[in-house]
């Protein structure tokens, strides 16, 4: 497993990072309940095998059920071999509010203090905003307490995770964030845009939902009658396959790779096998230029339309 550097913050990553969602709560389509979930026991083996197999980045946060747990427990007598990076609760209340200015940095200490108690350890390699939209981006207090607990070495570096290009813009104007987590995929490439800034302004730089929930993977087919077009389109990502990228996971992920700016790509990694063909696409051989301009160019013309929450409540992901 080869290693990138994570921007300016001095650390190297595995080009794959270990997306911890999965093994911490349900997630993905075709995941009901617990019972499709692994045992504590088994998503405690994966973990450790993942970092014997080179794997050294792992991705979890607050919110992200039983995971921050679980990766304490697997790296007990081994933090000083992985790269953590969790990520602050959820600011916003019920209503959709933000908590008072007063209470900010009570809210974000304590977030933090329960994922070093989870993760067994007393310092974040990477500690990030859930979901940063643009009014917490511009909140001067947050971005101050982020900065005070990067002085005070109880984080390393400071990131925020975005969802649209706005978004992106505006933690790169900020200059405060040292990680940008960000989605990027075959079917949605709007963020490429900021690619080429993020690299100058040495941000470093981690692409998540290359397989977008499992789509561009084998569940993409047989989808509700409302996403018939993304599934021709997905089946279209057939003519691009070839002995180095054989399938439609291989591909994706290996797109999301080829991306020179890219520090990591974030993989949902809760079977054995997913680790095995995590493992095996990150050979290094990634796609070629006239290969990767081909995949440039087929991206779904209407990425707005990829919004699965909004299809996870239209009932279209059953």
């Amino acid at each position: 497993m080869r290693k990138r550097p994570l921007g300016n913050t001095g650390m190297e990553v595995s080009e794959v990072a270990f997306g911890g969602v999965e093994i911490g709560m349900p997630y993905g389509i075709g995941v009901e309940s617990t019972s499709d979930m692994l045992s504590e026991a088994e998503a405690v083996a994966l973990l450790r095998a993942a970092l014997d197999a080179g794997i050294n980045f792992f991705d979890t946060a607050r919110m992200y059920g039983i995971s921050e747990n679980l990766m304490g427990k697997a790296f007990a007598g081994r933090r000083a071999e992985v790269v953590l990076a969790s990520k602050c609760w959820h600011f916003r209340d019920a209503s959709g509010q933000l908590p008072p200015d007063g209470q900010l940095q009570d809210f974000i200490h304590t977030s933090l203090h329960e994922s070093l108690t989870a993760l067994q350890t007393d310092y974040l390699d990477v500690f990030m905003l859930h979901q940063a939209d643009r009014e917490i981006l511009e909140n001067e207090t947050i971005a101050a307490v982020f900065q005070e607990l990067k002085k005070a070495g109880t984080i390393r570096a400071t990131g925020a995770s975005t969802y649209t290009v706005a978004e992106t813009e505006q933690a790169l104007d900020a200059g405060t964030w040292d990680v940008i987590q960000l989605p990027f995929n075959l079917l949605d490439q709007r963020q490429g845009v900021l690619f080429a800034r993020a690299q100058r302004q040495d941000v470093g730089l981690v692409v998540r939902s290359v397989l977008l929930k499992g789509l561009l993977s084998d569940r993409g087919q047989n989808l509700h009658p409302a996403l018939q077009q993304v599934e021709k389109h997905i089946a279209d990502y057939q003519e691009l396959l070839d002995a180095d990228c054989p399938d439609l996971p291989t591909l994706a992920t290996k797109f999301g790779l080829s991306q020179p700016e890219v520090a990591a790509v974030l993989v949902g990694i809760d079977r054995p096998e997913y680790l095995r063909q995590a493992l095996a696409t990150a050979d290094g051989k990634y796609l070629g230029t006239l290969h990767l301009e081909r995949a440039r160019q087929q991206a779904y013309p209407d990425p707005a339309f990829l919004n699965l929450p909004h299809w996870d409540r239209m009932g279209w992901l059953k």
